[in-house]
């Protein structure tokens, strides 16, 4: 193994372990192969990942397309694009895409969901109602103040979506077009997975950087999340509240043949299911027919559209035009898919809704990849690598590696104490009572910070009664907060560290993954149970799709994407190697084979019963603080 750097290394020395993983990807990378990577926090994946490519990418004239769903990784890439660029001298040129809403400087857009957005943007272009967009060119050829703006961004070369936005809003310019711009002379796109597995979109984007899947070389950051976005991506769906809009719009309009329809098929949608029935499969056949009751399918989706884009002109968002959009989705294959019809109770709030959910991410991801010069699938949590490698369609002789963490075990407990259960079956008072009694001995032995991730919103608030004796203040996240409310809620939790406090969240909520709580700021995590989906008819399909595919229904469909969040949970708890803290798996089912079995083999883990909180506090007292 070679001790030199490589050549395009960010900084001044390796972590342990980054100089395997480097060689890997460029061994692979060099064969024009793919690479499935478990790479756990701490062994700096970003910089790992370019290091051996870019000089490849650079002298062979390829585009790096680094793919992430979080905006924290956005910038933890560009901001390594830019130590490379300033510690080699070269001419280095990146630019950073998210979601083409927020890049977007139309008052009001961000209201709009995806989809929405899609439309009205579309609408606005084609109707040339757009200023932004109109002001990019004269004629054929740039204007003035897009080649201004276009120089300003080449004098700083890589650059953050925050810096684009801001030049198309100095310049009256869409920011996303001039992102469009400048990708098409970078070296490096960062974007979201958005514009690469969204087959529309994808189309789109590599046209507008003139690019073939060929040329690329594709990094996939925090893999373990793209086979759901894939499936989100390729489903749909259609509920009451839709319609409902869908009625006040055609009588805006005075349009009484189509409100007709709508109201028709209002009537007929709480009819779907029998009373008392949650959920049931159907067929594209027998939703064709529930529509061509009223009216000819094919003509009525034309009339979505149609009316759509006028009322779009005027508010931005149309449901009439969601139903369009989502009756072409319907007319897709069934192969990979299934077709579902539930009702859905929110408050006082209830709406059936017919579903067309994807089950098989590799219908989208498998393409793609056979036609990418190579690609890069990297996650802390990519565990088992076998099982993502397969659901999205690579070949069996691809390689997966599977590195160990770089930080010193010694440096965190992993305790799985065996004296509760939150299986359905078990649910009790006097359960939700004991588990409140081992949270609270637990968190009052922490000297700081403990963060405490539940299976579920209403499983947290059973719990959360029983913690009176907790000595510290509690931070509870409730279901439905916004970004800013989120925010306030974990810079308060934050703000605790030298005293204590508890924060309480929901495993696959926004604090499970998305936090980041280095150093001080947080010492123990507990997970409370087994974060296993409900047994809907989707997840029932999903593990009936995958016995049949790969006879290991139970495990993909089930196990194994509830642990990938027991995972993440755990994961925020050291982020450096100097942290030092606890992870406690609180559930007697976590020492069952079925699910023991699905720990990284290198966790060392411990049993404890009874006397969990005095092994909590020894592991504190060791280190001194």
């Amino acid at each position: 193994m070679s001790n030199q750097p490589p050549q395009f290394f960010a900084y001044d020395k390796h972590r342990a372990i980054q100089q395997e993983m480097i060689e890997a990807i460029a061994e692979e990378v060099g064969k024009k192969q793919s690479i499935v990577i478990h790479a756990p926090t701490g062994l700096g994946k970003t910089a790992a990942s370019f290091a051996p490519i870019l000089h490849q990418a650079l002298t062979e004239n390829k585009k790096i397309l680094f793919l992430t769903s979080r905006n924290t990784q956005h910038h933890i890439a560009i901001e390594t694009l830019k130590a490379i660029k300033t510690r080699f001298d070269i001419d280095l040129r990146a630019t950073d895409v998210i979601g083409k809403k927020w890049m977007c400087i139309q008052p009001g857009v961000q209201m709009l969901s995806s989809n929405e957005f899609g439309e009205y943007c579309k609408a606005m272009r084609e109707d040339k109602q757009c200023a932004y967009f109109e002001r990019l060119k004269n004629g054929e050829r740039p204007s003035p103040k897009t080649l201004q703006a276009m120089q300003e961004l080449k004098i700083k070369g890589t650059l953050h979506a925050e810096e684009i936005v801001d030049a198309g809003a100095e310049h009256e310019l869409c920011p996303y077009e001039l992102a469009m711009m400048f990708s098409k002379e970078s070296h490096v796109i960062v974007s979201d997975y958005y514009y690469m597995f969204h087959p529309h979109v994808r189309e789109t984007f590599l046209q507008k950087n003139e690019l073939t899947l060929q040329e690329c070389i594709v990094i996939v950051d925090e893999a373990h999340n793209l086979p759901n976005r894939i499936k989100s991506l390729s489903s749909a769906q259609l509920g009451t509240n839709v319609i409902r809009r869908a009625i006040k719009e055609a009588k805006k309009l005075n349009h009484s043949d189509l409100s007709i329809i709508f109201e028709k098929l209002y009537v007929q949608f709480q009819k779907l299911l029998n009373q008392g029935e949650s959920e049931r499969h159907t067929t594209k056949e027998e939703f064709l027919t529930f529509v061509g009751r009223n009216t000819d399918y094919d003509e009525f989706r034309k009339e979505c559209h149609k009316f759509g884009k006028l009322i779009r002109e005027e508010q931005k968002s149309s449901a009439i035009g969601s139903i369009g959009t989502f009756l072409d989705e319907w007319l897709g294959d069934d192969d990979g898919f299934t077709r579902i019809i539930h009702r859905k109770r929110r408050g006082a709030d209830e709406q059936i809704i017919v579903s067309y959910r994807c089950l098989d991410p590799s219908i989208v991801a498998k393409p793609l990849f056979s036609q990418t010069y190579a690609s890069i699938l990297m996650s802390g949590t990519l565990t088992p690598t076998s099982m993502y490698a397969e659901v999205l369609g690579f070949p069996a002789s691809i390689r997966q590696e599977e590195f160990p963490s770089p930080f010193p075990e010694e440096n965190r407990l992993n305790l799985i104490v065996a004296k509760t259960s939150t299986k359905f079956t078990a649910r009790s008072e006097s359960q939700y009572k004991e588990i409140g009694k081992v949270i609270t001995e637990i968190a009052n032995a922490t000297p700081g910070n403990s963060a405490v991730f539940f299976p579920s919103y209403s499983f947290k608030e059973k719990v959360y009664t029983y913690l009176e004796d907790v000595k510290k203040t509690v931070f509870n996240e409730l279901q439905g907060l916004t970004g800013a409310e989120k925010q306030d809620l974990i810079d308060g939790f934050r703000s605790y560290k030298k005293t204590g406090a508890v924060l309480l969240g929901v495993g696959a909520g926004s604090f499970g993954e998305g936090i980041d709580l280095p150093g001080d700021e947080l010492k123990t995590v507990i997970i409370v149970g087994l974060p296993l989906s409900r047994p809907d008819l989707e997840t029932k399909a999903l593990i009936s799709y995958y016995d049949k595919k790969f006879n290991k229904g139970w495990d993909y469909g089930y196990v194994f994407p509830a642990f990938n969040k027991i995972i993440q949970n755990a994961g925020r708890c050291i982020r450096s190697s100097e942290d030092r803290g606890v992870v406690v798996f609180l559930d007697e089912r976590f020492t069952w084979n079925q699910y023991y079995r699905c720990f990284p083999e290198t966790w060392k883990l411990k049993v404890n019963i009874n006397y969990y909180a005095d092994q909590v506090a020894k592991f504190f007292a060791e280190d001194g603080k």
